[in-house]
């Protein structure tokens, strides 16, 4: 039922008009959260660190330069799909809030073009129109704290600095398309941050050559604190719309957002043209409201990096994630944080939380004992993989799902099939 509307869908324009009220809704708070001298010196100030995890902008910019940051560049990629005339969809609405998401704490308006311009010469190598990867290249910025990166290695001159820059950009551009589609087969759409897992080895090789070469990368955090109630009333506001938007305008949306439920959320899932966009709705202000409600509960903080791992969470319920797949991977997140070394109110754990849930498919296919075990797991892995590259794939929860659904999917399906074993099916 592909439909947004009591009697009709509506329009590309307004569909693409009604998703930039996201980074809208943000930019006016914004305004109103910090001086607009202070906004202005904190967004050069944003651009000017460095980048990697975990770096908050709301201390490096305050809460309102980075808004506006994260709303503007937001509003930049939005016209960029619109331009390109692009169909809208699920994957429209994901990297819409994964862009907002992500430049609360590492993109910025500077360091994600480099990158997007080596996907735009990926598509002119094979001739091909650059809407086939443009996803990908906004996912792909997720390395952005690389090219900004290059831009401190303080003992190379400006120039040659700014053109090694472009050049890493550009080089991760060209290369992230034909790598994240080869990805995809090793864990087969059981983990959803497909581009991140490519991320991560683009992001390994990258920083091993930097070291190589006698660059350090040394490891920061950066972490906002104290104003929970401040943004529990700015998302609840936002979700709250959410819900209530999409349930006023379908009447059927309810039955649809069922039909999301009852779904696995292998990747490559579309809700919004299974389900149309009043059901997608509700799942992403249904999901929204949870995640947020799990991390207050938890007692984490609310700032730029768990804004963004809420926002990722809203962003993949357009492609994959509900209620039913996402809670019991959380659930293992936490129950290992009682039976490990960490507390789940460390940064990396809550961040953790939140974007564990790039596992929720195999919650979804095999159900919530497999979802408890895969967050259970992925919750060592995402927080000890990230060393390899120091913090340099925003997308690091990424990468560890995709190890993890590597490892683990292959063993469900063993002991679930057990023909597997009379056919002589099992690999060494």
């Amino acid at each position: 039922m592909n439909r947004f509307g009591i009697q009709r869908p509506l329009s590309k324009n307004k569909c693409f008009l009604i998703l930039s009220l996201l980074p809208v809704y943000f930019i006016v708070a914004g305004l109103f959260m910090q001086p607009i001298d202070g906004i202005f010196h904190g967004i050069v100030e944003i651009i000017r660190e460095p980048d990697f995890l975990i770096t908050d902008y709301f201390v490096i910019g305050g809460v309102g330069a980075a808004f506006i940051n994260a709303g503007v560049l937001t509003l930049i990629c939005i016209g960029i799909m619109y331009a390109l005339d692009m169909n809208f969809d699920g994957h429209t609405i994901t990297s819409t809030c994964l862009m907002f998401g992500f430049s609360l704490f590492g993109k910025n308006l500077l360091n994600i073009w480099m990158i997007l311009l080596g996907v735009f010469l990926y598509a002119k190598y094979h001739k091909t129109t650059v809407k086939r990867y443009l996803y990908v290249g906004f996912y792909g910025t997720s390395l952005s704290p690389i090219v900004s990166q290059v831009m401190h290695i303080v003992n190379l001159p400006l120039p040659l600095r700014l053109l090694l820059c472009a050049a890493t950009g550009i080089i991760i551009g060209f290369v992230l398309p034909p790598l994240s589609t080869h990805v995809h087969y090793s864990h087969k759409g059981y983990s959803l941050y497909n581009v991140g897992f490519a991320g991560g080895i683009i992001a390994t090789v990258i920083v091993s050559i930097l070291k190589s070469f006698g660059v350090t990368i040394e490891s920061r955090l950066i972490w906002f604190t104290g104003q929970n109630q401040t943004f529990i009333l700015l998302l609840s506001i936002l979700f709250g719309t959410m819900i209530a938007y999409g349930i006023l305008t379908d009447p059927m949306a309810l039955e649809d957002y069922r039909s999301i439920l009852r779904s696995y959320g292998l990747g490559g899932t579309d809700y919004y043209k299974s389900e149309g966009g009043a059901a997608v709705m509700i799942n992403m202000g249904v999901n929204g409201l949870a995640a947020m409600l799990f991390v207050v509960m938890v007692g984490g903080d609310l700032n730029g990096p768990t804004i963004g791992g809420i926002f990722t969470v809203v962003g993949f319920s357009a492609t994959g994630k509900h209620l039913r797949n996402i809670l019991p991977v959380m659930a293992g997140v936490l129950i290992a944080s009682e039976a490990k070394s960490w507390s789940i109110t460390d940064p990396s754990a809550i961040l953790a939380l939140l974007l564990s849930t790039t596992l929720a498919p195999i919650a979804g296919e095999f159900g919530i004992i497999a979802g408890v075990i895969a967050g259970f797991l992925h919750s060592s892995v995402a927080l000890n993989v990230g060393i390899v590259y120091g913090g340099m794939n925003l997308y690091n929860n990424g990468f560890a799902g995709g190890l993890v659904a590597m490892f683990l999917v292959p063993v469900i399906q063993s002991i679930r099939d057990r023909r597997a074993r009379a056919r002589g099916g099992l690999s060494l």
